[in-house]
C-alpha cells in the first residue's frame, strides 16, 4: 500500500505489539503463497492494520503460530496463520503495488521499471479476484485523469483514493460491511492521499510533477506551503480525524480493539504532524538527521 499508517508505539500494549508484528508476518507469508516471493518486497505495515481491523469486524479470530522467516531464520517468530482474510489482503497489497509502479512508469519515474517484479503476482490476483483489480484499476485511472487535467480542488483530488479504499473494504468485508465501515475507510483513503501529497511535496515541486497542495499554495518548499495554508490544512485533517472517530465509535467489534484504536486515534494524527512539521514519532520537533 502506501506505508503511512503506523501506531503510536510508546502507547501500544505489549500484547498489541506482538499481534501487530504477527499480522504483518502473516500477510507477508500469504503474499509469498498467493503472489510469489518477489511480491513480498512491497509489503508495508498498512496491511497489518487492515488485517487487525477486518478480522475484528468479521469476528474471525487470528491463529498465531511460530514459524521461521527467511529474513530471520535462526529463531521462530509468532505469525498469523493464513486464512481467507489474510490471503485477500495479500492479493490487495500486490495489486496496489503493481498499479503504483505502473503509475510511476507512466510518469517516467525511474522506479517505474520495478513494475515487472509484481507482474506475475498481479496476474494471479487478476485471476483470483477480478473485482478487486477492477476497483484498483478504475480508481487509479480516475486519479491519473484528474492529475492530467491539473485538478486544483483538494477534495476532488482525494476522491479516487478515498473511493478505492471504501470499495476495497466493502469487497473484503462482504455482507459485514456497513455505512460506518465504508465511511471510515473513505476518510482513511482521503488521509492517505493527502499524506502522500505532503510527503512528496518538495520532490514533486523540484521535478515539476503534479501536486494538489502546490497548485493551492504555490510555494517552493513544504515548510512554506504549510505556513501559507496551515489554517486550511489543519481544518481538513481535523475534519478527517473527527470522521474517523465518529465512525470508529459506531462500528461493532468482536474482539479487543486497542490496536486499531491506537493506530486511528493516535498514530494517524501523529504521522500527520510529522509530515506537516517535521516532527518525530512522539510529535516533538524532529532533529536534523533523525528518522521520523
Amino acid at each position: 500500500m502506501f506505508g503511512y499508517i503506523n501506531p503510536d508505539r510508546p502507547y501500544l500494549f505489549i500484547k498489541d505489539e506482538t499481534l501487530y508484528k504477527a499480522l504483518y508476518c502473516g500477510v507477508c507469508r500469504a503474499i509469498s503463497k498467493e503472489c510469489g516471493q518477489t511480491a513480498r518486497t512491497a509489503l508495508t505495515y498498512d496491511m497489518a492494520f487492515m488485517s487487525a481491523l477486518v478480522h475484528n469486524i468479521l469476528g474471525e479470530d487470528v491463529k498465531i503460530v511460530r514459524r521461521r522467516c527467511p529474513v530471520h531464520p535462526l529463531r521462530r517468530r509468532p505469525m498469523a496463520d493464513a486464512d481467507e482474510v489474510t490471503r485477500m489482503l495479500a492479493c490487495a497489497n500486490t495489486a496496489l503495488a503493481y498499479f503504483k509502479f505502473d503509475d510511476d512508469r507512466r510518469d517516467k519515474e525511474a522506479r517505474g521499471v520495478l513494475r515487472f517484479l509484481y507482474k506475475k503476482g498481479y496476474k494471479r490476483v487478476l485471476k483470483a479476484h477480478p473485482q478487486m483489480t477492477d476497483i484498483i484499476k478504475r480508481q487509479t485511472d480516475a486519479q491519473a485523469e484528474l492529475e492530467k487535467a491539473g485538478c486544483s480542488s483538494i477534495d476532488m483530488a482525494c476522491e479516487p483514493t478515498a473511493q478505492m479504499m471504501r470499495e476495497l473494504s466493502e469487497y473484503v468485508l462482504g455482507n459485514k460491511a456497513t455505512e460506518h465501515t465504508s465511511k471510515l475507510m473513505y476518510a482513511i483513503g482521503k488521509w492517505i492521499y493527502l499524506a502522500d501529497a505532503l510527503d512528496d511535496y518538495n520532490k514533486d515541486v523540484k521535478k515539476g510533477r503534479y501536486n494538489v497542495l502546490y497548485l493551492n499554495y504555490g510555494q517552493k518548499t513544504l515548510q512554506e506551503a504549510v505556513k501559507k495554508g496551515e489554517g486550511e490544512l489543519v481544518f481538513i485533517f481535523d475534519s478527517l480525524f473527527a470522521d474517523m472517530r465518529t465512525c470508529l465509535a459506531q462500528i461493532k467489534f468482536k474482539f479487543n480493539h486497542d490496536l486499531t484504536d491506537n493506530i486511528i486515534l493516535r498514530g494517524i494524527p501523529i504521522k500527520t504532524r510529522a509530515l506537516m512539521y517535521g516532527c518525530g514519532p512522539s510529535g516533538r520537533k524532529q532533529k536534523k538527521n533523525e528518522e521520523v
